[in-house]
């Protein structure tokens, strides 16, 4: 079995799309199509289901999709010890991260690292926390941003972002009067809130129900600037960043810190344990831990 066929079969299976398979491996669709139905005549089974707007992995799919991973990551760690490879000038990395928050520091440390390893390309994907952490499990992801469990045992990670929340809200709102903010103040407010792919949706409502209310949530989202804009239509309030609060227009919308202990939101840049990384990974993680001063 040719391992560039259980290449392509993986990247089909990542972005749920031959189209971008093909556009991934920088070669045609054609090409795709033929190499997983090469695969599924070899093994007898169908791998996808697909109608006009999906492509979904089949049971048999998802079962060849672990060994698939397994093989090639094993001839990956072969292949990885020699020429390029071995010598870091060459390689790709693939990382998730949330949608809603900013993440200045990581944006640092990425450009940082391609300064230094111009040839080793990091692929980018924008999933809520949940989805990120899924792809991790199922191999799909090197590395995912999220917030993990602290005494979570299946990852590895590095904490590299503590950004307190603020209260964000229209200028008109009665919240202006004060110069800092603790829940109980929000308890006639309407919230704008994360949506549950996210820790802080959990916190922030848990957080309320301990001031003694049930907030009322008008919408749950993943988009930050359809947030903001529920905020700069004065339909309620968010809780939101203060890097992202620093970046807003003043005169649209009014930020206030909460009183210690102020609600932290806390990233860490994880992978799981015992995974089989590239050597540009490893090397990712390795430039990681010392740009964030990580032993």
């Amino acid at each position: 079995m040719d391992i560039k066929i259980l290449e392509c079969f993986m990247e089909v299976a990542r972005h749920k799309s031959f189209s971008k398979a093909a556009e991934i491996m920088y070669i045609s669709q054609p090409s795709i199509s033929r190499a997983i139905k090469e695969l599924e005549s070899q093994l007898g089974v169908t791998l996808f289901y697909r109608d006009t707007k999906s492509v979904e992995l089949t049971d048999a799919g998802e079962i060849i999709l672990q060994q698939a991973q397994q093989i090639v990551s094993s001839f990956q760690n072969i292949t990885s010890q020699l020429g390029e490879l071995k010598s870091m000038q060459s390689g790709k990395i693939y990382v998730g991260l949330p949608q809603i928050t900013a993440i200045t520091t990581f944006s640092n440390m990425i450009n940082s690292f391609r300064k230094e390893y111009p040839n080793i390309y990091i692929q980018l994907y924008e999933f809520g926390p949940k989805k990120v952490e899924a792809s991790i499990q199922d191999g799909l992801l090197d590395i995912g941003i999220f917030t993990p469990a602290e005494d979570n045992k299946i990852y590895e990670k590095i904490w590299f972002e503590e950004d307190p929340l603020e209260v964000v809200m229209h200028p008109a709102n009665r919240l202006t009067q004060y110069e800092v903010m603790d829940y109980r103040k929000l308890i006639d407010e309407h919230f704008i809130l994360y949506n549950n792919e996210y820790h802080l949706h959990d916190m922030i409502i848990n957080a309320c129900n301990h001031a003694g209310f049930q907030p009322k949530i008008i919408l749950e989202t993943s988009q930050r600037e359809w947030m903001i804009q529920m905020v700069m239509d004065n339909l309620g309030i968010a809780l939101l960043p203060s890097k992202i609060c620093r970046s807003l227009d003043t005169k649209m919308v009014a930020c206030r810190p909460f009183l210690d202990p102020k609600p932290w939101l806390r990233l860490a840049l994880v992978w799981k344990k015992g995974r089989y990384l590239s050597f540009a990974a490893r090397e990712f993680i390795l430039f990681a831990k010392k740009h964030y001063g990580v032993k």
